[in-house]
């Protein structure tokens, strides 16, 4: 069922257009549908892999589950790792709403999927923020 997951984001995506070539007016739920797109292929390898292993340590006697590190310099690249993935599900994101916008070619109609462009790009802003302050001021191990 999970390999069926690409095929499931381009439904949605075709749907989603279709909607509002038919006439409606972009709502939150159709910037929903590019959000949930951009964070399902640029984090979607990952949380399967996360899924996974947790089922199989929990129900198949696999090993346990590898956890990120929690300290110093490992621990902000990883926060930096995450980040870039997040910049990526936002450019993808950003894409497929920017593709809405110019197949609906109506400014009143797709204003909330320009909101949905910004609202997302503060979050990157303080998720960058957060993410990158770990390489200035690591997080010590506690004695």
């Amino acid at each position: 069922m999970l390999i069926c997951t690409p095929l499931i984001d381009l439904l949605l995506a075709i749907l989603t257009v279709i909607d509002l070539r038919n006439g409606a007016t972009a709502s939150f739920m159709h910037g929903l549908a590019a959000v949930y797109i951009g964070i399902s292929i640029a984090f979607g390898h990952r949380m399967i892999k996360w899924a996974d292993d947790r089922f199989a340590y929990r129900f198949a006697g696999g090993p346990a589950p590898k956890r990120p590190p929690k300290y110093g310099a490992a621990h902000a690249r990883h926060e930096r790792q995450m980040w870039y993935l997040h910049l990526l599900a936002w450019t993808i994101g950003s894409l497929i709403l920017y593709g809405m916008i110019l197949i609906v070619d109506d400014a009143d109609r797709t204003m909330s999927l320009y909101g949905m462009i910004i609202r997302w790009g503060i979050v990157l802003l303080i998720d960058f923020i957060w993410s990158f302050s770990y390489t200035f001021w690591p997080r010590k191990e506690k004695v």
